[in-house]
C-alpha cells in the first residue's frame, strides 16, 4: 500500500507536474518549429546549390510547375520565388501556432483546474461523435496546410507530408493541454481519431493526388419544446450560436462523401456529384449520461427518460471544388465552403426506422 502524501508534498508536486507539463508542450511547439525551418532552410539552400548550367528538365523535377508565376522566365528567378514563399509559410506557421496555442490556453484550459498528467477513457462519451469531430479536424487542417505549401511550389510529397503531419501535430499538442486538465485527461481514443484524419488525407494524395473520399460537417441549431431541455444545453453548450456550433453535437452530422466520376472517369456522371454518408446523435445531455451537477455535486438534472440514439443519412452531395472557375478568390471560397456538406434531401435510419427528410443538413 502506497503512503499518502502530505498536502504540502501534494501540492508541490501538482505544482512541478504541471511546470513539466507547460514545458512539455512548449518543448513540443519548439521541436516542431525547428524541424520546420530545418526543412525550409534546407530547401532554400539546395535551390541555390543548382548550378546554372544544370537543364531547366533536370532543375524543374523538384519543383510544382503549377505554383510557379507566369511572369517568371528563368529557372533562377523561379527558385528564389519558391525560396521566398518557403520561408514565409515557414514564419507564418510559427506565428500561427504560437498565437493559437496562447489563445486557446487562455480562453479554455486557463480556465480550468490544473493536475498531474494523465490519461482519460472517453471512448463512450457523446456516443463518440466528439472522436468523429477529431477526425475531422485532423483532416482539414491537414489538408488546409498542404494546400499552402502547394502555393510555395515545392514538390509534391514534401507537402504532402508537411501538410498531413502539421494537421496530426496541432491536434497531439491539444491532447497534452487536456493531459494536464483535472477534468479531462490525454486519451488514446483521440489521438487514433487523429492518426484516422491526417493519415487519411495523406493516404488519398499520395496513391490519387486528390482527395475521392472527403470528411464533411454539417450543423443545425436544436431548440427543444421542453424549457428544461432548453436550460440544460444553455448550461452545457452556450447560448450563442457560435458556441452551440461547436460544442452541440445533437445538431452535427458528420459525412463522408465519395465521389464517383473519379473511380469512374469514363463514365457520363458530373465530376461534382457526390454520393455522401452521414452519421448524428442525438438526446445527449451530457458526456456519458442524462445527469447533471452542480460545483458541490448535488444533481441538478436528471433525465435518464431521454433516449441517447444514433442516427445514419444517405444523401447526394455537391464537390464544390470540382466547379470550374478562373477567379482566384471564388475558387478560395468553394475550396473553404467544401468542409461543409451541401443541404439536400436525405434518407434517415434511427431508432429502427428508414424516414425521408426534405433537408439534411
Amino acid at each position: 500500500m502506497k503512503p499518502a502524501l502530505s498536502p504540502c508534498a501534494t501540492s508541490s508536486f501538482l505544482y512541478y507536474s504541471n511546470f513539466l507539463g507547460r514545458f512539455f508542450i512548449v518543448k513540443t511547439g519548439i521541436l516542431f518549429l525547428i524541424l520546420l525551418f530545418h526543412f525550409s532552410a534546407g530547401y532554400c539552400q539546395q535551390k541555390d546549390s543548382i548550378a546554372p548550367t544544370q537543364s531547366i528538365d533536370s532543375s524543374f523535377q523538384q519543383i510544382d510547375v503549377s505554383a510557379l508565376s507566369p511572369t517568371s522566365t528563368h529557372i533562377q528567378d523561379s527558385l528564389l520565388q519558391i525560396k521566398k514563399r518557403v520561408r514565409l509559410v515557414a514564419i507564418s506557421n510559427v506565428v500561427g501556432y504560437a498565437a493559437s496555442m496562447t489563445g486557446l490556453y487562455s480562453a479554455w484550459y486557463k480556465q480550468y483546474p490544473q493536475s498531474h498528467f494523465h490519461t482519460f477513457n472517453d471512448i463512450k462519451e457523446w456516443q463518440q461523435m466528439d472522436k468523429l469531430g477529431h477526425v475531422m479536424s485532423a483532416y482539414g487542417i491537414s489538408k488546409g496546410s498542404m494546400e499552402i505549401w502547394r502555393w510555395t511550389g515545392i514538390d509534391r510529397k514534401k507537402r504532402i507530408w508537411l501538410g498531413g503531419i502539421t494537421g496530426a501535430a496541432y491536434q497531439t499538442v491539444i491532447e497534452v493541454l487536456d493531459g494536464f486538465s483535472t477534468e479531462w485527461g490525454w486519451s488514446w481514443g483521440d489521438i487514433g481519431a487523429n492518426m484516422i484524419g491526417s493519415g487519411s488525407f495523406i493516404a488519398q494524395e499520395l496513391a490519387w493526388d486528390d482527395q475521392r473520399i472527403q470528411f464533411k460537417y454539417s450543423f443545425h441549431r436544436k431548440n427543444y419544446s421542453d424549457p428544461t431541455l432548453n436550460e440544460r444545453s444553455n448550461d452545457l453548450f452556450g447560448k450563442n450560436t457560435v458556441s452551440r456550433f461547436l460544442k452541440d453535437y445533437n445538431g452535427t452530422t458528420f459525412w463522408i462523401s465519395v465521389t464517383p466520376k473519379s473511380f469512374f472517369p469514363k463514365s457520363k456522371i458530373p465530376a461534382w456529384l457526390q454520393i455522401s454518408i452521414g452519421t448524428g446523435a442525438e438526446g445527449m445531455f451530457g458526456a456519458f449520461e442524462n445527469i447533471g451537477k452542480d460545483k458541490q455535486g448535488n444533481i441538478n438534472f436528471y433525465r435518464p427518460d431521454i433516449k441517447r440514439y444514433r442516427q445514419w443519412y444517405l444523401a447526394p452531395d455537391v464537390d464544390l471544388t470540382k466547379i470550374k472557375t478562373n477567379k482566384k478568390g471564388i475558387r478560395l471560397l468553394l475550396d473553404v465552403l467544401n468542409i461543409f456538406k451541401f443541404p439536400t434531401p436525405a434518407l434517415e435510419l434511427s431508432k429502427g426506422k428508414i424516414k425521408f427528410k426534405g433537408i439534411a443538413f
